[in-house]
């Protein structure tokens, strides 16, 4: 199964306008293993979750397919990057502690993934996998943001994307799981720090390619109505969390 890159033209974008995720989520994920030595984020993209578990790892390994992803990498000095795929990764047998994957899984081949995760963890690991979908504002707001995606975009969404509109309850997951607490992201927007958030979507550069032009001046139009000149408002996403105890599945 090739690597599907949705994401490299608009790396740059990424980086600037997607939502950080809750410390609070980093400080749990801590908590579940018996020793932090080595951290795996795979799919790390720009590197955001690899960050916030370098707080509570002193080495994190993050890995990404897209070396145009990891051109905007965060540097830290408890990162370690690295272009590899979620499937073959250059770690060593039974040396992770936590494996975590942000907003990407539906996007990997799931067995071989899954060999890998059950290869690289040590006794007690666990892996992590999280995912957010479409944000919520308020009503009017939201009504504008569901005709977008219902009328000019939605056809153009990878068909893996039904994973995320799932919240990950398809997802395959062959671990035995544990019962995470709630997370949400949470941001305060104007309506030009949504929209640009929304041009990050795979389905609005599949539409540029494809139609040749741009769709976010029709948001733009549609939040006009709904928003409101100059305000800000909350902008939040649940995060639809799964955490397994890792056991090998070879």
């Amino acid at each position: 199964m090739a690597f599907k890159d949705h994401f490299s033209k608009q790396s740059a974008a990424y980086r600037q306008f997607r939502p950080t995720y809750p410390p609070e989520l980093y400080a749990y994920l801590a908590t579940l293993v018996p020793q932090r030595s080595v951290a795996w984020d795979c799919a790390t993209g720009n590197g955001q979750a690899a960050v916030g578990l370098a707080r509570h790892f002193p080495l994190v390994v993050a890995t990404d397919a897209s070396a145009a992803q990891l051109a905007q990498r965060q540097s830290h000095d408890r990162i370690a990057y690295a272009c590899a795929t979620a499937e073959r990764v250059p770690l060593k047998d039974r040396s992770c502690d936590l494996i975590t994957v942000a907003q990407s899984a539906h996007w990997f081949d799931h067995p071989r993934f899954h060999a890998e995760v059950s290869r690289v963890a040590r006794p007690e690991a666990t892996l992590a996998i999280w995912t957010y979908g479409h944000c919520t504002v308020d009503a009017g707001v939201d009504a504008a943001v569901s005709g977008f995606n219902r009328d000019l975009v939605g056809k153009y969404w990878p068909p893996e994307r039904h994973y995320v509109d799932s919240g990950y309850r398809t997802l395959p997951f062959p671990f035995p799981r544990l019962e995470p607490p709630p997370f949400a992201l949470s941001v305060e927007w104007g309506a030009e720090d949504l929209v640009r958030y929304i041009g990050t979507w795979s389905a609005v550069g599949r539409y540029r390619d494809a139609a040749g032009s741009d769709p976010l001046p029709a948001l733009r139009d549609r939040l006009a109505v709904s928003w409101g000149d100059g305000t800000t408002r909350r902008v939040s996403w649940p995060l639809h969390l799964i955490v397994g105890r890792v056991a090998s599945i070879r």
